[in-house]
């Protein structure tokens, strides 16, 4: 196996290392304190503020822009939209990149690599149509819209997806849709505009044979926003996490994402990449809060030491560093999976990573919030949010234990125990 990024991927990583740094972190705390101060005032803190407009011009024309694409479905789009080199990149060399954007809370959004639109737009670019892709990928691509992934329910236990109830019936030359959806991230944003809608179509099908995958406007007659969704407190504008019914959607048939009863094999194929982007980004937070503690605890001083030489904390600080090494090799073990086999190769290492990582991130981003005291948990420093995310990620794409089970399952079956 080999990890070295190509000549390509490193030029690009060190392009936004450097524009990371002197275009985004000097601005971002006083982006997210413009975002409080809107709506102490009672503004709308769900309107992005102009300034990351400004960003993601300067990035699109430094090239830096759609860097998630997949080396094997970017085609002509990677040179159309903007993407230096006119071409997709690999798992493999695409991961120092999201780990870098990791660092901070809006480069995803900067560099249009934010999830929940890099999944969305690789469903269009691997399972979509021409008619699809030209409505809602390039639009997407061009970041003049949003979108969102409405897949978790409010009344079923969703970490099992076979027990999605809403439905999504085909009507003749249309499909209808019911139901209700929540955790769906970005819907909250003002140019979000398209909804992945995942439902019951043939209850008697296989369980893995039963829904369906429809794209449905986000202003389709029927559609509602009910409610938008704290996560521990924090409503995460200008993105968020909505809950949102369907009343009788009508939407085309055409609107089917590669057929009625797919949705699982859709569901498998944009999770394993999103899932190395999810990881490769939480280690980025993860050196981030390592590099604050070790910066507060040379600065700071009690009981006459500094407080990296009291209480064990040198010891936490190297356990730190080994668990972040360890955990960015498990993760690119698990992109060149990906990458030389595909996700049904790759089932066993991407499971591992997202239990490993996010438990990893919580750790050490909870020690940096300790050696920062009061201070950590405040907005201050980016460290409560940051221990919110990596929280939330025990969850989002599966909690941790069905990632235990799946790993557990596979192991088992090396001796001969049945699935």
């Amino acid at each position: 196996m080999d990890f070295a990024p190509s000549a390509r991927a490193a030029d690009l990583t060190a392009r936004v290392k450097a524009f990371i740094e002197t275009e985004i972190e000097p601005v971002e705390a006083g982006y997210h304190h413009e975002i409080a101060a809107t709506r102490e005032r009672g503004g709308d803190p769900w309107q992005p503020l102009p300034l990351i407009a400004e960003l993601q011009e300067k990035a699109r024309a430094q090239g830096l822009w759609n860097l998630f694409l997949p080396k094997e479905h970017a085609g002509e789009y990677a040179a159309r939209f903007g993407t230096d080199g006119g071409e997709g990149l690999t798992n493999t060399d695409y991961a120092p990149i999201a780990e870098l954007t990791g660092r901070s809370f809006i480069a995803p959004y900067v560099f249009n690599c934010n999830a929940p639109d890099t999944g969305n737009m690789e469903v269009l670019l691997k399972y979509g149509d021409e008619a699809q892709r030209k409505e809602w990928l390039e639009p997407l691509l061009d970041g003049r819209i949003r979108s969102a992934f409405t897949m978790t329910e409010p009344d079923v236990a969703s970490s099992d997806a076979t027990n999605m109830e809403a439905t999504a019936v085909l009507d003749g030359d249309e499909i209808v849709i019911n139901g209700r959806k929540w955790w769906s991230t970005g819907v909250g944003h003002p140019d979000c505009k398209i909804f992945v809608f995942m439902g019951l179509t043939d209850p008697d099908a296989g369980r893995h044979q039963r829904h369906t995958m429809v794209l449905v406007p986000r202003d389709a007659p029927g559609v509602k926003v009910e409610r938008m969704l704290q996560t521990m407190g924090v409503y995460d504008e200008p993105f968020g996490h909505g809950e949102v019914s369907f009343t009788d959607v009508r939407v085309p048939a055409s609107n089917v994402l590669l057929g009625p009863g797919r949705a699982f094999e859709i569901a498998q194929g944009r999770l394993g990449p999103g899932r190395v982007h999810h990881c490769m980004r939480l280690i980025g937070l993860a050196e981030k809060a390592l590099e604050l503690a070790c910066k507060r605890g040379l600065e700071r001083t009690a009981f006459g030491k500094p407080l990296a030489n009291l209480g064990g904390n040198r010891e936490r600080i190297a356990d730190a560093r080994i668990a972040i090494d360890q955990a960015r090799l498990l993760v690119l073990n698990a992109a060149w999976k990906l990458d030389t086999g595909g996700s049904p190769n790759a089932i066993n290492e991407v499971s591992q990573i997202k239990v490993a990582v996010p438990n990893m991130a919580q750790q050490v981003i909870d020690f940096a919030i300790q050696l920062h005291g009061g201070g950590g948990l405040s907005n201050d420093f980016p460290l409560a949010g940051a221990w919110i995310n990596a929280r939330a990620l025990r969850l989002a794409d599966g909690p941790d234990e069905v990632h235990r089970g799946v790993v557990a399952r596979l192991e088992l079956m090396k001796y001969g125990a049945s699935r």
